[in-house]
């Protein structure tokens, strides 16, 4: 909603500035303000706020100087523009899942490619780095870990895998395109003492896994 209330503001801000300016021949100008004041109540309607009754030219009537029934058939009309509106923007949107619902069936199958460049995260000890994917409709993983060793000087411990940290989710078919949301989550799990300010060797820890962090990327 917060998207097409923007999208709406800023078609109403150039309108304005077309009108503004004073050189729309007559003809264009009355359209202009017919589209103003038609976006106008549409985005009143759904933020649910109050209609606005307007004459044929998109003026406000003056309910002091316009009967009731006047104001009853205008606001019927108004009313019923702005469903019409509301329902053509429901069949476009259904006409844009259909066809997006047809694309996906037409796809088998689709991989994600994941390039692990580095890992910005204070963590003081050796730490696993898990990458999977998420579905939070469903609060599930979708997908298998891919697993990275990160060491305490901040580079893989596998050093012969820096710069090359690359993982290809290939598990993905056609009724994985068809949810509504899909996130990449990465986990980040602490391997090693059960406190970092543990210094007493009687009471030295090591090798303890614990949950340190974690982030979250939407990528459908």
């Amino acid at each position: 909603m917060f998207r097409s209330v923007r999208h709406m503001i800023y078609d109403l801000i150039e309108w304005r500035s077309q009108i503004l300016s004073g050189t729309l021949p007559q003809d264009e100008l009355k359209e202009l303000k017919k589209k103003v004041t038609a976006k106008i109540d549409y985005g009143n309607r759904i933020l649910d706020l109050d209609l606005v009754v307007r004459d044929e030219d998109g003026n406000i009537l003056d309910p002091e100087q316009t009967s009731t029934i006047s104001l009853f058939r205008a606001h019927e009309i108004a009313s019923k523009q702005v469903e019409e509106r509301l329902q053509e923007e429901k069949s476009q949107k259904q006409n844009i899942d259909i066809n997006r619902q047809a694309k996906f069936a037409a796809t088998p199958s689709f991989a994600l490619f994941v390039n692990l460049k580095n890992v910005v995260c204070k963590i003081g000890e050796d730490a696993e780095v898990l990458m999977s994917l998420y579905d939070p409709l469903e609060s599930k993983f979708i997908s298998e870990n891919y697993l990275v060793r990160w060491s305490s000087c901040g580079l893989p411990k596998d050093i012969d895998r820096l710069h090359n940290l690359r993982a290809v989710f290939t598990d993905l078919g056609s009724k994985d395109l068809k949810r509504e949301k899909i996130s990449f989550v990465c986990q980040i799990v602490r391997v090693g003492r059960m406190e970092l300010r543990d210094n007493n060797t009687r009471k030295l820890t090591s090798g303890l896994r614990r949950p340190f962090g974690v982030a979250g990327n939407s990528v459908l």
